[in-house]
């Protein structure tokens, strides 16, 4: 006869002891730092790694530097940033960049360029006076920018001499002039010496940043057309420093105060 006392007596045993083995393995194991190991590292070799790097590097540097240094024009004034509508700097950045371009322009499309329109905060250094260099144009234009050619309708130049007045900024400009009326609205809007006609398409040079609606000038994007001249704003600097022993501003007025 079987002794079922001394079964459950075992049974309850052993469910004890699957119990208190299944806690054990399910409780929250606790780590901790049972060694800690050190190496040194030798700094010499970082350094001979260093030297050899600047071994390789330091020609490739040494030409960029020269290239960047060499005497390309001369500056017998200072061409700063001074101004309230117009500063020498704008003046002479969009004049060139209206000259330049335009040689290209009329070369791929039989047109010319009416205006140029840049921004004054895309020009980023001055010239300062005496010898000009390859590094020079790089400090006044630092950014990738090319060239773009936007025909514009007559009636959204109205937009870009109202964007000019309410930014009261000296935004770069170049063949177009206007002045600003006791109102302090834009009154007697000139492109090339002519009366704004408003049925006319324009054709105005800008960067490609600007073009895309940059420094809120969404009026380029009202263009019937867009031309661009992958022409970089800085190698238009630098063509313009070779062909010129001597680099002056401009200081005829765009836009004057009534």
């Amino acid at each position: 006869m079987v002794n079922l006392t001394n079964n459950n007596i075992v049974l309850k045993q052993f469910v004890l002891l699957l119990t208190f083995i299944l806690t054990i393995s399910c409780a929250e194991k606790k780590y901790g730092v049972q060694k800690i190991v050190g190496k040194q590292i030798n700094i010499n070799d970082k350094i001979q790694e260093s030297a050899e790097i600047e071994k390789i590097i330091k020609p490739s540097r040494e030409k960029i530097d020269a290239d960047l240094n060499t005497v390309l024009s001369f500056a017998p004034e200072t061409i700063d940033k001074s101004g309230k509508w117009q500063t020498p700097m704008g003046n002479f950045l969009s004049d060139i960049t209206l000259e330049k371009s335009n040689a290209v322009f009329e070369k791929r499309e039989s047109k010319r360029i009416d205006f140029c329109l840049l921004n004054n905060g895309g020009i980023r250094s001055i010239i300062p006076k005496g010898n000009v260099t390859a590094r020079t144009a790089y400090e006044v234009m630092p950014f990738e920018n090319s060239t773009v050619v936007l025909a514009m309708p007559g009636r959204v130049i109205l937009e870009i001499a109202d964007y000019i007045v309410s930014e009261r900024k000296p935004h770069p400009l170049s063949g177009m002039t206007f002045k600003i009326g006791s109102d302090g609205k834009p009154t007697d809007i000139k492109i090339n010496n002519q009366k704004l006609d408003e049925t006319k398409t324009y054709y105005v040079v800008t960067s490609d940043y600007l073009a895309n609606g940059g420094d809120n000038m969404i009026f380029f994007k009202k263009s019937s057309q867009k031309f661009d001249l992958d022409y970089k704003l800085r190698n238009i600097i630098i063509d313009y420093f070779k062909s010129h022993k001597e680099i002056i501003a401009s200081t005829n007025q765009r836009i004057t105060e009534l």
